[in-house]
């Protein structure tokens, strides 16, 4: 006697049972196989962010500051306040024009400056200098209005006649420079 099921064929010879499998897959085995292979790879690709991510804390820091030229001292008269640009030395070739970065820069006698960040210190909008400003005095401090603080000011230095500024990174409330 045979008895035959899809994937087992039992024969029944002198009162003992054999048992062979055949080794057949059906479609919904590969269909199972198709499935768990591609959440592996689906995982995989999600994961590796995550784990970039995590990683990355490990990582040191170092090198996100450097001095950057502003211009010759004599571009910046004494008592008057300029706006001027500097290429953010930490680029990608996708960064475009939002890697020039303004600031304003604030000549008060001789070789002594004052470079200021742009960005207002309550929500980060560009600061327009004009005279006749409310928010902040031309020293930077804080005159009225909402920002919590002054602007934010750069380290600067003066070599061979040049104005340099530490550049690199955006000041915030919880990193100001």
């Amino acid at each position: 006697m045979v008895v035959k099921e899809p994937d087992v064929v039992v024969k029944e010879t002198e009162g003992e049972l054999v048992q062979l499998v055949r080794k057949r897959s059906s479609r919904r085995a590969f269909l199972f196989k198709l499935g768990a292979g591609l959440n592996v790879v689906a995982a995989s690709l999600m994961g590796i962010p995550v784990i970039g991510f995590v990683l990355s804390s490990f990582r040191s820091k170092g090198g996100s500051e450097s001095w950057i030229g502003l211009g010759a001292l004599d571009s910046f008269p004494v008592g008057q306040t300029r706006l001027a640009t500097y290429r953010n030395p930490f680029t990608r070739p996708w960064d475009g024009p939002t890697a020039d970065i303004p600031c304003w820069v604030r000549r008060i006698e001789g070789e002594k400056f004052q470079v200021f960040a742009i960005n207002c210190t309550h929500l980060g909008c560009p600061v327009r200098w004009f005279q006749e400003s409310h928010a902040f005095y031309e020293d930077g401090s804080h005159a009225s209005g909402p920002p919590p603080r002054g602007l934010y000011e750069y380290q600067y230095k003066v070599e061979q006649g040049q104005l340099l500024v530490r550049g690199g990174i955006l000041p915030t409330l919880s990193e100001p420079l």
